[in-house]
Order: C-alpha cells, then structure tokens, then sequence
C-alpha cells in the first residue's frame, strides 16, 4: 500500500510539475517529488534491495559469497580507492567498506558494518531537493536488474562529519556486480571519487 500511495505521488508530483508556470510554485512541487522518490527508494531498499533473486536461492548461496570475497579482500583492502561493498538483498547491508572509503566519508568501518545503507547514509535534512538517496539505490537496482555496472552522473550527496553535522559533498559513482561463477548476483560494489573540489571550481 505505500509503494503505491509514493508511486501515485510520484506520478501526481511530475505531472504537476510539469504544468506548473510559477516559480514558487514550482520549487514546492520539486521538493515535493523528491521527497516522494526518496520515501519509495527507501521502502523498496528495505522490502527487497536490488535483488530479485528469492530468499531461499540467495541464502544457498552465502557459502559461495564467502568464498568470493575472500579472493578479491585483499585487493579490496589495499585499494587508494573508496569502495563499499554490499549485500543486494533486503535492506542493502552493507558488508564492508575499504580504509580509503572511510577516510572519505568520515565513517568508521567497524560502526557501519552490518547496518543498512540509508541507515549509515540519508539524505542530508535541510536539502529539500536532496536525491542522493534515490537516485543511488536507482543506480544499484539497475545493477541488480542487468547484471551490469552502472556510473552514475556526478552526484551531490552530503555526509555526516564525527559530530552529525552534514557537510556538502559531491561524488563520482560506479555502482558493479559481483557475481559467482554460475553468475548469480552475491554483491553490489560502490566505488566513489570525491569531486567537490571540482565542482566547487565550475564557473
């Protein structure tokens, strides 16, 4: 029922939108659509993350996801590069994050472990407009529908400092697969580049 009331927002919000000449009016609207998006992303993360595959298959394959990461943690570990890795399933907990993607996102990797994403990673309050949080789990479900990775476009997503105050960031996302042999989905890598200082610069 509320995947349907977001969707019907969604779809009343974008076409409001879309009629909308009032600039006022027009920025109401706009936070309104993003809000709705962002309530959508959120409930759809936690009922079935990015992953289609049923939960029985998918707890079969633990054995195998471990084994998996086991070969690529080194690599993973040692990487000047931020990346996240994810489980795709409901909740897109998140398994592990790298030294370098802690540093980046001024989190500590032994806190975020084992808690869900948007947990660990909303959207910034005060920023109406903010879709961090909807366009990213767009991004991983199209990863988890194609098998594919996906790079999003240059994304504003601001970040809690050590005392919770957000700070405005902007990243570079790709957003991979990790696959067995067999090809089943076990893993959603989140490699990000931070590129504030870039788009600061941008006339």
């Amino acid at each position: 029922m509320q995947r349907f009331v977001c969707e019907q927002n969604i779809a009343h919000f974008e076409r409001l939108l879309h009629e909308a000449t009032d600039p006022t009016v027009q920025n109401t609207v706009r936070g309104l659509l993003a809000s709705a998006k962002r309530q959508l992303a959120l409930l759809s993360s936690v009922v079935s993350g990015a992953d289609t595959t049923p939960f029985e298959q998918r707890r079969r394959q633990q054995g195998d996801a471990d084994t998996i990461r086991r070969q690529f943690q080194p690599e993973f570990d040692a990487s000047p590069h931020p990346y996240m890795l994810l489980d795709p399933g409901p909740g897109l907990v998140i398994v592990d994050i790298n030294d370098a993607y802690a540093v980046a996102t001024l989190t500590d990797r032994a806190e975020i472990a084992g808690r869900s994403l948007f947990e660990i990673f909303p959207d910034n309050p005060d920023d109406p407009l903010a879709d961090g949080v909807s366009n990213l789990y767009s991004s991983l479900k199209i990863v988890g529908e194609t098998g594919r990775a996906h790079a999003m476009a240059v994304q504003r997503y601001d970040i809690r400092d050590p005392g919770g105050v957000f700070v405005e960031r902007h990243w570079q996302p790709i957003n991979s697969p990790i696959h067995d042999t067999a090809g089943r989905l076990l893993y959603l890598l989140h490699h990000v580049e931070d590129v504030t200082a870039q788009v600061a610069v941008r006339p």
